[in-house]
């Protein structure tokens, strides 16, 4: 109907009350758990059987309904759009094999990993849109099943105002896209991208300014730009941590996929001139979020801030426009994805051990669990940009990029100096995790902490090793961002794929 990555996923999740009812029948509760990792795992080969179309720059297009272009919707894949679903079906399928255990306390199996799965299709939706009203479709397809996974316990008060202030903030982002999208359509007569760019491009004016300025602000809610940050803080820890690992490693970064298609296809710089507006909106989005990191004692909202800040530093690599800025933002949307997830699933480890997010109440605790302490350093130690892990690869690939481009004006010398103190903030809390996580005594809350299952020490492995991979030996995984990077600066390919 789709696509088949698409179509796997949106047919396994709504199948998901009806395994569930039959592992019942049968007395297998865990058929539910097994039935979505399978799921994910069928959506993996066929994004694998995808990417041989997409191969050596080619773009993909599937019509939906056999409609006319250019008013049809219509999917259009190319190496941007694999490159960012390859991320949100990993994420997932590794956030499915952790819940097998993460939630098994929790009650509803089967309402969690239907929405798990329509989260991730949306995303895949969102990725491989083609025009406007598909891509805004999908959109609140992944927005809608992150509204109630956010308020999943919703037994509890703080995820149900975490949620519902989630809500309220991205429903006003999507309002916004929305009448950006009836602004596009009055003056090019279509929401494909393709046609977009050609009809757009030249002619800005007051309207197309207009809506591009809506676009920023809908995209940057959901991609938690400051000062569009606020509902971040507050959905990470009233999440159950694996629901936390998505949006810190994905849906986030849907926010940021929608920026980079918007700005660099529909409104190219040349004509529109943002680059200087989205990059003060980057270095002060680094900068509240790490400092508002340096003064949080609940772990969890530390790692949410902390997400707000890299966030900065990947649309800082937008605001570029350049092809190494935008491959190291790219390079840097994978790592963050790997890095940041495992960092929340390995609270999560420790909210599962002694329930508690509290900084000196989990003093020491990685002596007590010390696979998950091990695993949980690396994680730091990678987000910190300390060589050789994989966060410096990317942070330092955006940091030369900036500088060059102040080759060509200076304020890019000022914003890259703001990034790279950022850096040196980032670095401070990291180190101050480790020393109070790992290096301190255990306290009396710490020493009844247990290992975890291994159901939940496998995903958190696999992500520890690509942190450490992808750090020694990054060459495959930059070659990955830099053809992804292409395929949306040279746009040529993608626009002659739609308008023959």
């Amino acid at each position: 109907m789709f696509t088949a990555p698409l179509d796997s996923l949106l047919i396994f999740a709504i199948l998901t009350p009806v395994v569930y009812w039959a592992g019942i029948k049968v007395r297998f509760k865990k058929l539910v758990d097994s039935w979505a990792t399978l799921g994910f795992i069928v959506s993996t080969y066929a994004l694998y059987l995808l990417y041989d179309g997409v191969k050596g720059g080619k773009v993909l297009v599937i019509s939906v309904a056999n409609g006319v272009l250019p008013l049809s919707s219509v999917f259009e894949i190319d190496t941007l759009s694999i490159f960012m679903a390859t991320l949100f079906i990993f994420i997932g399928l590794l956030t499915s094999v952790y819940s097998m255990r993460y939630m098994e306390k929790d009650s509803r199996p089967a309402e969690y990993y239907m929405l798990l799965m329509l989260m991730v299709a949306g995303m895949l939706g969102v990725a491989f849109a083609g025009d406007l009203m598909t891509f805004f479709i999908f959109w609140e397809t992944m927005c809608l099943a992150s509204y109630v996974l956010v308020a999943f316990r919703k037994e509890n008060w703080e995820p149900v105002e975490a949620g519902f202030k989630y809500l309220i903030m991205s429903a006003s982002g999507s309002v916004m896209i929305l009448f950006a999208m009836s602004l596009l359509y009055g003056m090019a007569g279509t929401l494909n991208f393709a046609y977009l760019r050609l009809a757009i491009s030249k002619m800005p004016n007051g309207w197309s300014l207009m809506a591009m300025i809506l676009m920023i602000i809908g995209f940057g809610i959901k991609a938690a730009m400051a000062p569009l940050h606020t509902w971040l803080p507050d959905a990470h820890p009233a999440a159950p941590s694996s629901i936390s690992a998505m949006l810190s490693g994905v849906v986030i970064k849907a926010g940021a996929y929608a920026l980079i298609r918007s700005l660099l296809l529909i409104f190219v710089p040349q004509a529109y001139d943002w680059q200087i507006v989205l990059a003060i909106l980057a270095v002060l989005t680094m900068t509240v979020g790490n400092l508002m990191a340096l003064l949080q004692s609940d772990l969890k909202r530390l790692l949410a801030f902390s997400s707000v800040a890299q966030m900065g530093y990947i649309v800082f690599g937008i605001s570029l426009a350049t092809s190494l800025g935008l491959t190291g933002s790219l390079f840097h949307i994978m790592n963050h994805s790997i890095m940041k997830s495992l960092l929340f699933l390995c609270s999560g480890a420790f909210l599962y051990a002694v329930e508690s997010r509290n900084l000196e109440e989990l003093a020491g605790i990685g002596r007590t669990m010390k696979i998950t302490g091990a695993m949980f350093v690396i994680g730091c130690l990678s987000i910190a940009g300390i060589p050789p892990f994989n966060g410096f690869q990317s942070e330092l690939m955006i940091l030369l990029a900036g500088i060059k481009t102040g080759e060509q004006a200076v304020v890019w010398y000022l914003f890259s100096a703001i990034m790279l103190l950022n850096l040196l903030f980032s670095v401070a809390y990291y180190l101050r995790l480790i020393q109070t996580l790992i290096l301190k005594e255990p306290t009396q809350v710490a020493l009844k902490a247990k290992e975890v299952p291994v159901g939940m020490l496998l995903p958190m492995g696999i992500l520890a090793v690509l942190c450490v991979v992808i750090g020694i030996y990054p060459d495959p995984f930059v070659s990955f961002s830099s053809s992804a990077a292409k395929a949306v600066l040279d746009a040529g390919q993608y626009i002659s794929a739609v308008v023959k």
